[in-house]
Protein backbone atom coordinates (compact mmCIF):
# COMPACT_ATOMS: atom_id res chain seq x y z
CA UNK A 1 0.00 0.00 0.00
CA UNK A 2 0.98 3.24 -0.84
CA UNK A 3 1.86 5.72 1.97
CA UNK A 4 0.17 9.73 0.85
CA UNK A 5 2.32 11.74 1.25
CA UNK A 6 0.76 15.08 3.06
CA UNK A 7 0.75 18.48 1.43
CA UNK A 8 2.79 20.73 1.79
CA UNK A 9 2.66 24.21 2.06
CA UNK A 10 5.06 27.49 3.04
CA UNK A 11 4.18 26.66 6.83
CA UNK A 12 4.50 23.11 6.80
CA UNK A 13 7.22 21.22 4.93
CA UNK A 14 6.93 17.93 6.21
CA UNK A 15 9.85 17.43 8.73
CA UNK A 16 7.26 18.26 11.81
CA UNK A 17 4.23 17.22 12.30
CA UNK A 18 1.66 19.45 11.65
CA UNK A 19 0.50 19.31 15.86
CA UNK A 20 3.47 20.24 16.79
CA UNK A 21 3.70 23.62 14.52
CA UNK A 22 3.16 27.08 16.25
CA UNK A 23 -0.97 27.43 16.08
CA UNK A 24 -0.76 29.86 13.60
CA UNK A 25 1.02 28.06 11.06
CA UNK A 26 -1.56 25.68 11.68
CA UNK A 27 -4.64 28.08 10.54
CA UNK A 28 -2.32 29.04 7.75
CA UNK A 29 -1.73 25.53 6.28
CA UNK A 30 -5.38 24.65 6.76
CA UNK A 31 -6.64 28.00 5.29
CA UNK A 32 -3.74 27.97 1.61
CA UNK A 33 -5.10 24.03 1.93
CA UNK A 34 -8.62 24.62 1.49
CA UNK A 35 -8.33 28.50 -0.31
CA UNK A 36 -4.93 27.98 -2.05
CA UNK A 37 -6.14 31.99 -3.81
CA UNK A 38 -5.35 33.14 -0.12
CA UNK A 39 -1.74 32.35 -0.18
CA UNK A 40 -0.94 35.89 -0.63
CA UNK A 41 -3.48 37.01 2.21
CA UNK A 42 -2.28 34.35 4.61
CA UNK A 43 1.19 35.84 3.70
CA UNK A 44 0.70 39.04 4.53
CA UNK A 45 -0.85 38.28 8.28
CA UNK A 46 1.95 35.40 8.81
CA UNK A 47 4.78 38.10 7.36
CA UNK A 48 3.06 41.19 9.66
CA UNK A 49 5.10 42.69 12.37
CA UNK A 50 3.03 41.13 15.12
CA UNK A 51 3.43 38.80 18.09
CA UNK A 52 3.10 35.24 18.49
CA UNK A 53 -0.51 35.83 20.19
CA UNK A 54 -1.06 38.85 17.74
CA UNK A 55 -0.65 36.29 14.36
CA UNK A 56 -2.56 33.88 15.77
CA UNK A 57 -5.59 36.19 17.02
CA UNK A 58 -5.57 37.96 13.42
CA UNK A 59 -5.07 34.41 11.45
CA UNK A 60 -8.06 33.35 13.20
CA UNK A 61 -10.45 36.20 12.72
CA UNK A 62 -9.39 35.82 8.95
CA UNK A 63 -10.22 31.92 8.58
CA UNK A 64 -13.79 33.09 10.55
CA UNK A 65 -14.14 35.94 8.55
CA UNK A 66 -14.44 33.62 5.50
CA UNK A 67 -17.60 32.25 6.14
CA UNK A 68 -19.27 35.58 6.50
CA UNK A 69 -18.85 38.07 3.36
CA UNK A 70 -20.07 41.17 5.53
CA UNK A 71 -16.81 40.28 8.09
CA UNK A 72 -14.55 43.23 7.91
CA UNK A 73 -11.77 40.90 8.83
CA UNK A 74 -11.61 39.32 5.20
CA UNK A 75 -9.19 42.00 4.42
CA UNK A 76 -5.96 40.95 5.86
CA UNK A 77 -4.87 44.47 6.73
CA UNK A 78 -8.07 44.79 8.83
CA UNK A 79 -7.30 41.47 10.90
CA UNK A 80 -3.81 42.25 11.24
CA UNK A 81 -5.33 45.98 12.85
CA UNK A 82 -7.54 44.22 14.85
CA UNK A 83 -4.61 41.85 16.00
CA UNK A 84 -2.14 44.72 17.23
CA UNK A 85 -4.62 46.48 19.20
Amino acid sequence: MAVKKPILSPWFDGNTPLEELPASDQVAHDIVLEFGDLKPSVMRIMDAELDDDQRLNAMVAFRDSLQDPGNANRDPRVAIANASK
